[in-house]
């Protein structure tokens, strides 16, 4: 806990994390307003014709491109950093020599990187969800396979879709982390996931893979499309949580190898 404490407080303060934290609350009332003074709407996405006519379009048309592009960024830029900053500056001998164990240390660092980005997410959704309703009100949504979802419903469905893309941005954690320890490097940190997420995206985009493209980290940062319809279905969300946890799993047990068995001197 003393590890945990120590790096959200170091988290906080950096320039980029709080640039992130800004960009998740203001760019959604931000496209709000752009939505509002435009004649035309943005058709070709998921709920694009749908913005002004329910409040709850908007948060769903941010997911769509925030799912796609945004999320592993956001994520490398927390999580890519929290090891790789100690051999930037040269801080593992001082850090080391306190009383916590290697194990510890580890353990309070990725918490740190989770709890921040799942706090990103947080942000945003609700920021997305509020300038929708100050958009185009709590009117009912119509869900993909057409059927109205009244206004209860659908903010349930909005904050359950938002939900979901929790599990995919904390295999993104864990790749970030697995690059920090093991180069050593912030660059690698920060860019490799953001770079690994684009050539999932151009892979999935061209079919490249056929239901192969499963197995990808970045798939089940869609899997929220079966929620917003009048007969939902789950099935995408259990085996993009289960993705999530086998790319998560695969990162972190090597990642905390390295660290327990890494030489500082």
């Amino acid at each position: 806990m003393r590890v945990l404490r120590w790096e959200l407080l170091r988290l906080r303060a950096q320039p980029r994390v709080r640039a992130a934290f800004a960009i998740c609350l203001l760019g959604p009332p931000l496209l709000a307003l752009v939505l509002s003074a435009q004649t035309g709407l943005p058709k070709d996405t998921l709920f694009g014709r749908h913005v002004r006519d329910s409040g709850f379009a908007l948060p769903l048309l941010v997911l769509g491109f925030a799912g796609t592009w945004a999320f592993p960024l956001v994520t490398s830029i927390v999580a890519g950093d929290v090891f790789a900053t100690e051999d930037g500056h040269g801080t593992w001998q001082a850090l080391l020599t306190r009383s916590r164990t290697r194990a510890e240390v580890f353990t309070g660092k990725v918490l740190a990187a989770v709890l921040t980005s799942a706090a990103l997410l947080a942000v945003a959704g609700l920021s997305s969800l509020v300038a929708g309703l100050a958009l185009a009100g709590d009117r009912p949504l119509a869900g993909l396979s057409g059927t109205p979802l009244g206004p209860g419903r659908a903010a349930s469905l909005v904050l359950l879709s938002w939900a979901t893309e929790l599990p995919p941005l904390l295999g993104f954690a864990a790749v970030s982390v697995l690059l920090s320890v093991r180069t050593r490097s912030s660059l690698a940190g920060v860019g490799g996931p953001l770079l690994l997420g684009l050539v999932m995206q151009l892979l999935a985009l061209l079919g490249a893979l056929g239901s192969a493209a499963n197995v990808l980290l970045t798939t089940p940062f869609a899997a929220w499309h079966g929620l917003v319809r009048g007969d939902p279905y789950y099935g995408p969300l259990w085996q993009g949580a289960l993705v999530s946890l086998v790319w998560a799993v695969a990162c972190l047990i090597p990642a905390r190898r390295l660290l327990l068995t890494r030489d500082v001197t």
